[in-house]
């Protein structure tokens, strides 16, 4: 069950790409990433600077990425960002890159993400009241009446 989305564009320019001009596997990472942090950010509406000043950092404990086709210079992707998963314990993220002209399906991954603190790096039993209370508060929100 998808859950909540988080959705940007990135102009895909040369610093992305390879000898051979299409995307570098690691330009995908960069934008995936940058995916979970605008969405965590605009969940609890901390900055991870501010969440890490409350001794919460989220790693990433799993990942599972799928590439289906390249994307090339000048092309716009889409990123897009979801929550499929929320136990109090871990998050999931699904995400996806895809073209904006034509809706193909570059890349398909989930990552699984923890709460640690940042000064101790012991994992917290529970996801940290700051988020925790962002996502549980949007999941009721979406639930039908």
């Amino acid at each position: 069950m998808l859950i909540m989305k988080h959705v940007f564009e990135k102009k895909v320019y040369y610093a992305d790409t390879d000898a051979y001009g299409v995307v570098w596997h690691g330009s995908y990472l960069r934008w995936l990433e940058a995916g979970r942090v605008e969405y965590c950010e605009q969940l609890s509406g901390k900055s991870l600077a501010e969440l890490e000043a409350n001794d919460i950092v989220l790693p990433v404990t799993n990942m599972n990425v799928r590439y289906k086709l390249s994307a090339k210079l000048n092309d716009i992707v889409v990123i897009e960002t979801e929550i499929t998963k929320y136990n109090g314990l871990s998050i999931t993220f699904y995400q996806t890159v895809k073209s904006k002209e034509t809706g193909k399906t570059y890349i398909e991954a989930t990552f699984d993400v923890v709460a640690i603190s940042s000064t101790t790096g012991k994992l917290y039993r529970r996801v940290p009241a700051i988020i925790a209370e962002s996502i549980e508060k949007e999941l009721k929100c979406l639930q039908p009446v």
